[in-house]
């Protein structure tokens, strides 16, 4: 079984773990729409990257009843 030789202090701990924080996200806005987004990923809301689309929006493709 696992026991710890000697006690870890509150010190040693606590600096052990200064390195677990979590970091905030670094959103950007969108040049198309404005919304914000994550750097280097497709847009969410508008479906554009780097100027130009990429994802067609669900409420622009004309789906048909038939062909489902």
């Amino acid at each position: 079984m696992a026991v710890p030789q000697n006690r870890v202090t509150r010190s040693r701990r606590n600096q052990r773990r200064s390195h677990d924080a979590l970091t905030a996200g670094n959103p950007n806005e969108c040049s198309s729409c404005g919304e914000l987004k994550r750097p280097h990923h497709v847009c969410p809301s508008c479906g554009s990257y780097s100027d130009r689309e990429v994802i067609a929006r669900a409420d622009e493709i004309d789906l048909d009843d038939d062909a489902a």
